[in-house]
């Protein structure tokens, strides 16, 4: 799956990209997977999207959103540009292949949505209805206030990780953008909210309002890649590719560590449970 970064920056690419190319051939489920989602039967996708025309592409928390004509692509997993003549994957979810002989292909890393839909989103997952109808922490809507209503609707009993990163409260914002979020705000992810401090309540509104925007403005993460298949130049302090080395700010050893279903990194000199 993508997070909020990288739906920013696939959107941006999509969009300058292939705007204005006429799709001729599409094929959707060619390669079954086990958690990929779409609307209705993907074996129809190819005859509704054939003849139509890419408008546009924009992010709604995890999504990327693709105006084909009168029909939306909402995808939300990892996609890839094909120049002319470059080779397409011999395994995919969703393939779209060009007028000009381009094409772009979508792999199912761990679980994703490719659905299609008329443009007004019916027939949608739910988790898509959700990110629509909230406003992304890059926007203007995302302020204080706002992120205060979030915390007393969810309570003080939540950790930080649990508040930040479930249940869909900030679309997009998912376990691995939540490492530096945290580390910035130099909160551990197992910190209940209850014993945040006004100061450090501060601090994690705006971590969670700068560092998705610093992570959407380098092109993503380091751990992640673009439609051309380029890392990000935004470098993760906590993933999987500093686990174990010295912390930036501190110097104390990066750990990783298994909590609410998945991993998290932190660092024991910044991010303490005191």
């Amino acid at each position: 799956m993508i997070e909020l970064p990288e739906a920013i920056v696939l959107a941006r690419q999509v969009a300058q990209t292939l705007s204005g190319r006429k799709i001729v051939h599409a094929a959707a489920g060619s390669s079954p997977h086990k958690f990929a989602w779409y609307t209705g039967d993907p074996g129809t996708y190819g005859a509704r999207l054939a003849g139509r025309t890419i408008r546009g592409a924009s992010a709604s928390g995890w999504h990327v959103e693709i105006q084909a004509d009168d029909l939306l692509l909402v995808i939300s997993t990892p996609m890839k540009y094909h120049a002319p003549g470059e080779k397409r994957p011999a395994k995919h979810q969703l393939l779209l292949e060009f007028d000009d002989a381009s094409a772009l292909s979508c792999t199912v890393q761990m679980w994703g949505g490719l659905e299609l839909l008329p443009q007004d989103g019916t027939g949608a997952q739910v988790d898509y209805f959700i990110s629509r109808g909230k406003p992304s922490p890059l926007s203007d809507a995302f302020d204080r206030a706002y992120f205060d209503r979030l915390l007393d609707a969810s309570g003080v009993n939540l950790s930080t990780k649990e508040f930040l990163a479930t249940k869909q409260r900030i679309p997009g914002l998912g376990n691995g953008v939540l490492q530096d979020v945290l580390w910035a705000a130099r909160l551990h992810p197992r910190r209940k909210i209850s014993s945040l401090s006004a100061s450090e309540m501060k601090a994690m509104f705006g971590a969670v309002k700068g560092v998705p925007a610093e992570m959407a403005a380098k092109g993503g993460r380091d751990t992640e890649r673009d439609l051309f298949d380029c890392p990000g130049s935004y470098k993760t302090v906590l993933s999987k590719n500093t686990v174990g080395s010295a912390c930036p700010a501190c110097g104390a050893a990066i750990r990783k560590e298994a909590y609410l279903g998945g991993a998290v990194y932190f660092c024991p000199g910044c991010q303490t449970l005191n």
